[in-house]
């Protein structure tokens, strides 16, 4: 009886042995997974800091292009209130017909008019 209980004794020594080695294991485990849950969280707040900031920056270009979309309107429709190039050419034509280098002066015509009576 006495070999019985020295292997009992020893098997019960083992199986001590092999649950503290489990128990030191599982808490091993149990912190690394405690620290990986840790980084997630701090790892999607951060993911959510920058969402965050994209999207306001998103909202900022968005933002800019509508105001250039209303810039880009309010110079179309400026551009068609400029004359044409064919309206140019007539106003030109008529100008150069009229050709206003040759216009008396009231001045002009008052002098010539004293030079014929002179005459």
């Amino acid at each position: 009886m006495d070999t019985v209980q020295q292997n009992m004794g020893a098997d019960l020594n083992d199986l001590n042995t092999r649950i503290r080695i489990l128990e030191g294991k599982y808490n091993l485990t149990r912190e690394r997974i405690l620290m990986i849950n840790q980084n997630m969280v701090d790892h999607y707040k951060s993911l959510n800091i920058e969402v965050k900031s994209v999207n306001e920056d998103l909202k900022e270009v968005k933002e800019s292009i509508e105001l250039l979309k209303n810039t880009m309107k309010d110079i179309i429709n400026e551009l068609k209130l400029f004359a044409k190039k064919e309206q140019v050419k007539i106003l030109e034509k008529y100008i150069n017909m009229w050709n206003p280098l040759n216009v008396v002066t009231e001045d002009d015509v008052i002098e010539l008019i004293k030079k014929n009576q002179t005459k």
